[in-house]
């Protein structure tokens, strides 16, 4: 199949993979001048997308992989061409966080109080009125920029609004904390229905072992997929929905993000793309095709997706200046990690490879003509490993074996992923009746 790929960060670019090693014929657009230089060697890119709509033409498939692209996929949908991914009233679920609020209330969840604010000074104003445990988010995917307050004076989330003022950040989204779990739960939908079954999920987002640490993007996740639609997690929250997805014509993966306790799933926000690394996970996680999945769901078909059961885990290995984000903060990656090779302690099984997914890596052949793996882009985020098992503990040491094996300099990686729920959070969430 022809597949034209059309990224911003390669936040899809497990699946691009996937896609490619399947044997598809996919040609990448990538928009992002700090991701350009990642999977050279490994993908074929191309400097502009329009130009090849003639070349995917309307029996091929058009992945877009993130938000941002306003009502361009609509455009194309329009014009015949079969389009995997949002569209602009999507976008504004992730990227307008008030607004999901909104959508959520209005389509009967519960919801905490939230509020939005053109800018941090403004923010700032309100929390000095009203003072309280408040957590602090921008609308962006530097998750490092958001804040969880823990002081009921809220000096602390003040100090962190005055860092948004400082660095001029903005719009600023405030909302009240609930202490609890952190879950998610998503599904694919098709424009219509939702298509596979349900994923549920558990974060790892603080950047050190016991979630200690400024927030990250991710540093790893525990999944496992459910068919059972009467789980209270699901029918509370992503359940309803449908009708809205349906309404906006969504196709594409909805995860939303929740604190669960003994009161209530408190939505926090919803990722309307691939998420990253949970798709990593999901790359392991599933048995049927990359592209069959996403064509069907692309034409608003159904599809029986193949997958194996029990539980995975994905571990994020990074590098400098990761999680400070060039943009925000000018670190810089020179005469640091950029260009290092990846090696390995010992030669690699074929299931040990296929754990391993590139981000900002490239290859490049050797003199003895050996593919050889080097960092590339501008982040740190350099690959991803991932684990199944038929228990969570057994996921997490086929995941860890790998990642123990992988030799980068300065490279870190949290070694408790899957420790919470280990450790009696699977059972308090079962004892609540969310799973």
């Amino acid at each position: 199949m022809r597949i034209l790929f059309i990224s911003k960060e390669l936040i899809g670019g497990s699946v691009l993979q996937a896609l490619i090693s399947e044997g598809n014929d996919v040609k990448v657009y990538i928009e992002n001048i700090d991701w350009k230089s990642c999977l050279d060697g490994i993908a074929h890119k191309i400097d502009a997308w329009e130009p090849e709509l003639s070349w995917v033409g309307k029996s091929g498939l058009i992945v877009f992989d993130d938000v941002g692209w306003n009502n361009t996929q609509d455009v194309l949908r329009r014009e015949g061409y079969s389009v995997f991914g949002g569209n602009m009233e999507s976008d504004a679920l992730e990227l307008n966080r008030q607004h999901f609020q909104d959508v959520l209330s209005a389509s009967g969840v519960k919801i905490l109080p939230s509020y939005d604010f053109t800018t941090a000074e403004e923010a700032i104003t309100f929390v000095n009125e009203q003072p309280g445990i408040w957590v602090v988010k921008q609308n962006s995917h530097i998750g490092m920029l958001n804040y969880v307050g823990q002081r009921d004076d809220s000096k602390d989330v003040i100090d962190v609004l005055e860092m948004y003022k400082e660095k001029n950040i903005s719009p600023v989204h405030l909302q009240k904390r609930a202490r609890g779990y952190e879950m998610g739960v998503a599904r694919y939908f098709n424009g219509s229905d939702w298509v596979g079954p349900i994923e549920v999920n558990l974060e790892y987002k603080s950047l050190c072992n016991g979630d200690i640490g400024p927030l990250t993007a991710e540093m790893g996740t525990v999944m496992w997929y459910d068919t059972n639609e009467e789980m209270l997690l699901y029918k509370s929250t992503l359940a309803k929905l449908k009708d809205y997805l349906a309404k906006i014509n969504y196709k594409g993966d909805i995860d939303i993000n929740c604190i669960v306790n003994a009161e209530g799933a408190w939505p926090l926000e919803a990722t309307m793309r691939f998420g990253t690394p949970s798709t990593e996970l999901q790359c392991d996680l599933h048995k049927s095709p990359w592209s069959d999945f996403l064509k069907a769901i692309a034409d608003g078909k159904q599809y029986s997706l193949d997958y194996h059961s029990g539980y995975g885990i994905v571990v994020s290995v990074a590098t400098p200046p990761f999680p400070y984000a060039p943009e925000v903060f000018g670190e810089s990656r020179t005469g640091t990690s950029m260009n290092n090779r990846i090696l390995f302690t010992e030669d690699l099984t074929e299931r040990e490879q296929s754990q391993i997914r590139f981000m900002e890596v490239s290859a490049t052949i050797s003199k003895t003509g050996q593919k050889q793996f080097h960092l590339a882009g501008e982040h740190g985020y350099a690959l991803y490993v991932t684990g199944l098992g038929e228990s969570i503990s057994q996921a997490k040491e086929e995941a860890y074996t790998v990642v123990r094996k992988i030799i980068i300099p300065r490279m870190f990686y949290r070694t408790d992923i899957g420790d919470t729920f280990i450790n009696g959070g699977m059972e308090t969430i079962k004892n609540w009746g969310w799973i």
